[in-house]
């Protein structure tokens, strides 16, 4: 019978593929990538959207009397009115919202007074020839993205500490401690994307930080309940090690994490690269864009991070510690007692084969036989036709 292809093992839980067992592989790219990321930090740090840093925004038509607009003519009229004004003033990129003809670019700009504001816009409608109704500017102050930093992050630290109390309660400390550097590798990751490339943080991409955290979160339990179903009594047996039963649960569980990940990210995607991509829904872009990353980080640190850590903790408790001990003497027991009996089995296969070679050889007579007297050919002895005492006839 053919044996069954990847695909299928996979489904059925017996790739048995080692993913605890190369734990310090895993803890080795994970500490490179989180060293990576807070580098970005220190370096390049956020690119804060009008909410967190504060600054003036200016909406202009893409469609003109002179024909439609492109982003970058977009931005540079935006840099020219506001500079007439703010020599020191900073623009950034135009964000296009709305598709056709009702389509729009918002560009942000220095935070500007009232006055310059105004200034800045009525040389942006004389730049563009369009009307004065066309174009909008909004104020925005800081203050209020200090706010949404403030309570943004009350609301993770309560998230985390419910959290670690439900698996305290559901499983055990150590899983509890698991889970949380599962999830906060995938927030320092998804932040570390951010910086690198340069993604604009908005009050959208905080929202989709806690809806990353809660959907890894269910990936992890998923895989911890596996665990303790595979590990309860694990102290009772000698067959496996609490990490071979851990991955063996890691195993079990891979095809669900893969296909609750798909499952989940192709309506992000369509989020991002459709309704942000191809409709112009620039709204929607931040809240895709921080959905799928997450998304795509929790569902690798659950299968490589989280049950990995998690074994590393159990391997230090006492018990846990006496019983892989154990297992793995009985099998070096097992393996040094069946070294003689093949030592055994070869020496009597070996004095077989010597029986075989002499009875081919011819020496020993056929059963039945009579023996053959050996020939003397001396003269004075008693041989055959020879009388004893007397002479040849």
């Amino acid at each position: 019978m053919a044996r069954p292809g990847l695909a299928t093992r996979l489904y059925q839980g017996e790739a048995n593929l080692n993913i605890v067992g190369r734990r310090k592989l895993w803890f080795t790219i994970a500490a490179a990538l989180i060293a990576v990321s807070i580098g970005s930090f220190v370096i390049r740090g956020f690119e804060l959207g009008i909410e967190f840093a504060g600054g003036t925004s200016f909406t202009v038509p893409v469609a003109t009397a002179e024909g439609k607009l492109t982003q970058e003519e977009a931005e540079q009229a935006v840099e020219r009115a506001v500079t007439s004004v703010d020599p020191e003033a900073e623009v950034h990129a135009a964000q296009q919202v709305g598709n056709g003809d009702d389509a729009s670019y918002t560009v942000r700009a220095s935070a500007l007074t009232a006055a310059e504001a105004e200034e800045a816009k009525g040389a942006l409608v004389q730049d563009l020839g369009v009307s004065a109704e066309d174009v909008s500017d909004n104020q925005v102050s800081s203050a209020w993205g200090d706010a949404v930093t403030e309570k943004a992050i009350l609301g993770l630290v309560i998230f985390l500490v419910l959290v670690v109390a439900y698996l305290i309660v559901r499983f055990e400390w150590r899983m509890a401690v698991a889970a949380l550097a599962s999830l906060l590798f995938d927030l320092v990751m998804t932040a570390g994307v951010y910086s690198i490339v340069g993604f604009e943080v908005t009050p959208s991409t905080v929202i989709g930080f806690l809806t990353v955290l809660g959907y890894s979160l269910y990936d992890v339990v998923v895989v911890f309940d596996k665990v303790q179903e595979n590990t309860r009594g694990i102290t009772a047996g000698s067959t496996r090690t609490y990490a071979e039963a851990t991955n063996l649960a890691v195993n079990q569980t891979l095809m669900r994490s893969l296909n609750t990940g798909l499952v989940a990210l192709l309506p992000v995607g369509g989020l991002l690269f459709i309704g942000a991509g191809f409709l112009g829904a620039g709204t929607l872009k931040d809240l895709g864009l921080v959905l799928f990353v997450g998304m795509g980080f929790g569902v690798i640190s659950s299968i490589v991070l989280a049950a990995p850590v998690l074994s590393s903790l159990k391997d230090q408790e006492p018990k846990i510690k006496a019983h892989n001990a154990r297992v793995l003497a009985r099998r070096a027991q097992r393996s040094s007692d069946v070294a003689p009996k093949a030592e055994r089995a070869r020496a009597a296969n070996a004095t077989e084969s010597d029986e075989v070679s002499v009875l081919a050889g011819g020496t020993t007579p056929r059963p039945g036989a009579r023996p053959v007297a050996k020939r003397n050919t001396t003269r004075g002895g008693g041989g055959a036709g020879n009388r004893p005492g007397g002479k040849r006839r």
